[in-house]
């Protein structure tokens, strides 16, 4: 009989009453961060469009909060806490799943559905909205755009930077701040009266004078405009980013000419920087300064009502309950955002600024940031909304003077009447 260890007995039957269960196996820290090469694609594009989502969605609030007239420093705050927000998300993202963002299931509920929506944004909204962007037919009531770039800086001989509290953003390469665009578009106007037929307009917007670009530049610009000596001056604010740059109104705008008419409104950047004295300067040149208001004059022989809104930063909105009705009306508004406002009045041509065109622009993606309650949908452009037809201008500049792939504009308009729409070219 053999002899047996009682010790061994007993782990025996220890084992037997009490299975052990397979140890789990170690992992190494590059294992718990990175997935297995088969799903690190799939992790990799769940880790972008999380991102991607979350940026999205936070400007899309951002452009909508900067379309209100709130105080400028709740605005500068919001801005600075969306700018964290972004690039600290990734971070978060890297610390709570690594690349494993397959393991946002089995996270906090709040979480994976913050994500859900991320994801929804960043990998279906963004790419089809961009899509539907990049497909977007040309707006049939262009006839024509011709446009020519003039170097501002070239002409010049230097870089006229100036000494604005952001002169140091205008040196950065690749910033086209001194490169304009002076595009002259024909337009079919629906409704235009016969005898306006070949009707020229200047569409001057965002000059924001701060002190850079210096003087020079707005200089050289303006009398770019001049040559080309327009019936109407339309003038569509955001004149002054400083209190002390006031007094280049009157130098720079006076070497405009016009031949029947210059009209004016002020936008959300003139509101703060003592618009009545603003608005003094403009009619020292003889400039028509319709604010909130609407004023009818002849032009070659046909009524016009010019139509000015400046909300929703002045207020009360234009009062038309006085106005003609079967005049053609023509509306400046800073901001384009006051369309619904112009079709519901019978406006057939709203002329506005203030977006920018976004001043900085990606492939493909287009504008990121435009201060407008519809998103980026009227950055520039021409837009057909009967029975309104909406013109907005890049603008001659910005408070900061950046411009990535958006060149500053000036527009010359060409105002075409006929009984057909023209075919396409």
């Amino acid at each position: 009989m053999l002899w047996k260890s009682p010790g061994r007995h007993l782990e025996t039957n220890r084992s037997k009453r009490y299975p052990s269960t397979p140890s789990p196996k170690s992992v190494s820290y590059s294992e718990e961060r990175f997935p297995i090469p088969e799903k690190a694609g799939m992790n990799f594009i769940l880790f972008c469009g999380a991102w991607l989502g979350h940026m999205a969605l936070l400007v899309f609030i951002l452009n909508r909060w900067y379309a209100l007239p709130l105080p400028r420093l709740v605005l500068s705050g919001f801005r600075a806490l969306v700018a964290l927000s972004i690039l600290a998300f990734p971070i978060w993202l890297w610390a709570a799943f690594g690349f494993h963002m397959t393991l946002a299931r089995q996270s906090s509920w709040p979480a994976a559905i913050y994500l859900t929506i991320c994801w929804i944004i960043g990998l279906g909204l963004v790419p089809g909205m961009t899509m539907i962007r990049l497909l977007r037919k040309r707006p049939h009531a262009l006839v024509s755009n011709h446009t020519r770039i003039v170097n501002i800086a070239r002409d010049l001989g230097y870089k006229p930077v100036g000494r604005g509290k952001y002169r140091h953003v205008a040196r950065l390469p690749g910033n086209e701040v001194f490169q304009v665009d002076f595009a002259e578009r024909t337009l079919f106007v629906p409704g235009l009266p016969k005898e306006w037929d070949g009707l020229t307009i200047l569409h001057l917007s965002d000059l924001h004078l701060a002190g850079t670009p210096d003087r020079e530049f707005y200089e050289k610009v303006m009398d770019e405009c001049r040559a080309w000596n327009p019936d109407l001056v339309v003038l569509t604010g955001d004149f002054v980013d400083s209190d002390g740059h006031r007094r280049w109104i009157v130098p720079l705008l006076g070497r405009l000419r016009w031949r029947i008419a210059a009209f004016a409104v002020l936008g959300n950047h003139d509101y703060w920087h003592d618009p009545s004295l603003i608005r003094r300067r403009l009619r020292r040149l003889n400039i028509h300064v319709l604010g909130n208001t609407w004023k009818q004059m002849e032009v070659r022989g046909v009524p016009l009502v010019a139509i000015g809104h400046e909300g929703p930063w002045f207020r009360p909105g234009p009062d038309l309950s006085n106005c003609p009705p079967d005049v053609f009306r023509i509306c400046l508004s800073h901001t384009p955002d006051n369309l619904g406002w112009a079709r519901a009045n019978n406006v057939r041509l709203m002329l506005s600024g203030h977006n920018h065109g976004g001043q900085v622009r990606f492939p493909l993606i287009g504008s990121i940031f435009v201060p407008s309650l519809y998103g980026r949908q009227y950055d520039g452009g021409l837009f057909e909304k009967p029975p309104t037809l909406l013109h907005v201008t890049r603008g001659l500049a910005g408070k900061q003077p950046l411009r990535f792939n958006c060149k500053p504009e000036v527009a010359k308009l060409v105002l075409r009447a006929a009984t057909g729409k023209p075919d396409d070219d």
